[in-house]
């Protein structure tokens, strides 16, 4: 009789903890079981641990979901569709580019860029590959190593946004204003809209290293913020 209701018991528990991972599942946040003699699994059995138990850990590493109950793939899939938008606005602008520099009879004058953007396309390419390498540090669980390279590439960002304000000053001082011609109005408003691009994006970067998310893994924000 004992031995029947044992087994009882531990279906029970089973199909409770599968209840409940299934509500998480589907976005449902449920009040957690709770562990209490009259509900611990006669079989000894411990269902806390695996599934949808692990949202977030202090150690940084990545679970399936987050605290409120939303998969951590929503996240990147999000900055995803975000990045989507920019690459179209971008798109955009290059397309109103050559059709206006195309026109018949176009006062469209050649601009000759300062020269320090050459460097600034360097900064920005260094910045990136030390985003990489800490990512690969962070694979290879080197948690100091990749606060260092992830902190490389936030510096490096904001060498390339004091190199942009250099620039404009360069073309300030040479008398190369917004609206001097329909060339430097295209220049502006292309290094105008990658300064804010690159704004939030350092942004980003530093908020990983000193902000701890509360519905995000260390991993998931990594990920969103690169």
């Amino acid at each position: 009789m004992d031995k029947t209701r044992t087994m009882r018991d531990s279906h029970l528990i089973r199909g409770f903890r599968q209840i409940d991972l299934a509500a998480r599942r589907f976005g449902v946040w449920t009040a957690s079981i709770p562990s209490t003699p009259e509900l611990a699994d006669p079989a000894g059995i411990d269902h806390s641990s695996g599934g949808s138990g692990d949202f977030f850990r202090d150690d940084g590493s990545s679970g399936e979901f987050s605290p409120g109950g939303t998969p951590q793939r929503a996240y990147v899939t999000g900055m995803l569709i975000a990045l989507s938008g920019v690459l179209m606005f971008f798109t955009g602008l290059v397309s109103a580019w050559i059709v206006r520099k195309g026109f018949p009879n176009s006062d469209w004058q050649p601009l000759t860029v300062p020269h320090i953007l050459w460097l600034n396309t360097a900064i920005l390419i260094a910045s990136s590959l030390a985003l990489l390498y800490s990512f690969r540090c962070f694979a290879a669980n080197r948690r100091e190593d990749f606060r260092h390279w992830w902190g490389i590439a936030a510096v490096l960002g904001c060498f390339f946004l004091a190199g942009q304000v250099i620039a404009w000053h360069q073309l300030h001082a040479a008398r190369v204003f917004l609206a001097a011609n329909p060339s430097s109005s295209f220049f502006y408003v292309f290094t105008g809209a990658h300064l804010v691009h690159v704004v939030a994006g350092v942004a980003a970067l530093i908020a990983v290293l000193f902000v701890r998310f509360r519905r995000m893994t260390l991993a998931t924000a990594a990920k969103v913020a690169a």
